[in-house]
């Protein structure tokens, strides 16, 4: 029996337990720390809890169970230059202010167990906390510098799968609108007409499945903050699971507590500057 302990910091105050579980120890999956509730094998401030318990910062939590011999990443490919990652929801790319171990912090830790000289991963591109799929770290700043500007030219395919309410009308087309970032509520707003500091943006869908929810294969043409999630809502087709754009009711009828957003798709071209990359199709399975 192993016990994994931690201690919530200031970030994490009011949280219920097992949010915190999630975010703090994201090497446990899900199901073994579910079934160490149910064996009643966590506790806090040494006192056995409940999921639903919250926590207060400086508390200290252990939880009990067999000893996981798993990796804390799911790595889908790597090489000298680049760590792919496939990201679970609930982890953010880099630290933020809900706290928690973060998915860089991860892959430091994982290159860091073959070489304890490794140079941080430094990710190229970023994921929503909430959005699953691939991540493509740089090892090394010649990788780092190569796929900065793979990324910023778009030199790259990117596709995602989703859940939305409804049926797209057509159920194929490529939507353009205007996105307006607002820094401090950390959302933005999707208008169909310019506006002072609005960016363009591009987005392609295509229908996979459709019904009451449909599934839709989404390529960002361009990549902006929340773009898939807040243009498909001012298209009158919000995410299941987004309870920022999207509609909360629907969520909670379908019971939906996550988003349903995954990058399951990504393909390179660097010109030839990283040969390994150039031409593959990295791809993992949808979750949902």
């Amino acid at each position: 029996m192993a016990c994994y302990e931690f201690k919530v910091d200031q970030a994490a105050e009011g949280q219920r337990i097992d949010a915190c579980l999630r975010r703090f120890l994201p090497e446990l999956p899900a199901t073994v720390w579910q079934q160490s509730f149910r064996r009643r094998d966590v506790k806090l401030n040494g006192i056995r809890v409940k999921q639903d318990k919250r926590v207060a910062a400086g508390d200290v939590v252990q939880v009990y169970c067999m000893e996981q011999d798993t990796c804390a990443v799911d790595v889908v490919y790597e090489d000298g230059d680049v760590l792919l990652i496939n990201k679970r929801a609930g982890i953010s790319v880099e630290p933020d202010e809900k706290g928690g171990v973060s998915l860089t912090e991860l892959a430091l830790r994982h290159v860091r167990e073959k070489d304890a000289s490794a140079m941080p991963p430094v990710p190229c591109h970023r994921l929503d906390n909430q959005t699953c799929g691939l991540i493509l770290f740089a090892k090394n700043p010649k990788a780092e510098e190569i796929l900065g500007r793979v990324f910023r030219e778009r030199t790259l395919d990117k596709r995602y799968q989703c859940l939305v309410r409804g049926q797209m009308k057509p159920p194929k087309a490529t939507c353009r609108a205007y996105l307006l970032k607002d820094a401090s509520a950390a959302r933005v707003t999707v208008t169909d007409h310019p506006s002072p500091g609005a960016k363009p943006i591009i987005t392609a869908y295509e229908t996979m499945e459709q019904g009451p929810i449909s599934r839709l294969m989404v390529h960002l043409v361009t990549g902006r903050t929340h773009q898939i999630r807040a243009h498909l809502a001012a298209l009158g087709h919000p995410l299941l699971g987004d309870d920022v754009y999207g509609d909360r009711a629907f969520n909670r009828a379908q019971k939906t507590r996550r988003l349903m957003l995954c990058a399951y798709r990504l393909t390179l071209d660097t010109h030839g500057e990283l040969p390994a990359l150039d031409g593959r199709t990295f791809e993992i399975l949808c979750p949902f």
